[in-house]
């Protein structure tokens, strides 16, 4: 099925792409839905395709060699994912789980090279995004080696807030389904920790939870408390 290009044309990666050019990039591309709790591929299979995420939202975990599963990103509309090629890898080295549902688009791995030579705005998205998940990891990795706990939460969440929230009454909500078991993955903690920190955070009126759902409501405050160091 012929893919509308008006489905692409907003995102930044396509935006400057002529007509014909597009067209021929869209017409290897097939479109998938992916219900929500099912994987779009799994950690160590073979990276057949690589992907771009329409709708949705989805996780992307690994299982560490003590058997430890960790939320590494969240893929948000308009991101690539999957391109295993760009990193000299034959594997996908996490899995890709939608946390909601969600719609993506697929070509084969073996035209990545191509497309790269005749879009090299593709490769520069690409090493974009490379960079902002070795950012991202830095900083993780920093904060689990510095900071208390609580800080660590305050820190993913707001990330949470910054890259997927919307506006809901006075706060912010997460725009997708979100446990305090992904927090705990996100943060390398437990997921006794994490509920008894929301719980107090409930208690200050900093946010508010539920089943699967999160809405920031003092942002400030939340940002107070991350940035906070003990004396």
């Amino acid at each position: 099925m012929k893919i509308d290009k008006s489905l692409v044309r907003s995102i930044p990666l396509f935006d400057r792409m002529s007509d014909a050019d597009l067209d021929k990039f869209l017409g290897h591309a097939v479109s998938r839905r992916v219900p929500a709790g099912e994987a779009v591929f799994e950690q160590g299979a073979a990276a057949t395709h690589f992907f771009l995420l329409l709708h949705g939202r989805l996780k992307v975990t690994q299982v560490t060699e003590d058997g430890q599963q960790i939320i590494v990103r969240v893929v948000h509309p308009g991101d690539l994912f999957g391109f295993a090629k760009a990193l000299q890898r034959s594997d996908y080295p996490g899995t890709a789980l939608a946390v909601s549902e969600s719609i993506a688009l697929r070509w084969p791995t073996e035209l990545w090279p191509q497309f790269v030579d005749r879009n090299p705005r593709l490769a520069v998205t690409a090493m974009q995004t490379i960079g902002q998940r070795l950012e991202e990891a830095h900083t993780r990795i920093r904060e689990m080696s510095t900071q208390e706990v609580e800080r660590r939460v305050a820190h993913a969440v707001l990330r949470l807030a910054n890259q997927a929230g919307r506006k809901e009454g006075s706060g912010v909500r997460i725009d997708f389904p979100i446990s305090r078991q992904d927090i705990a993955e996100m943060t390398g903690t437990t997921l006794h920790t994490v509920s008894r920190i929301l719980s107090a955070w409930e208690g200050k009126g900093l946010v508010e939870g539920g089943r699967q759902k999160l809405i920031v409501l003092d942002i400030n405050g939340l940002a107070a408390l991350a940035d906070h160091v003990k004396e």
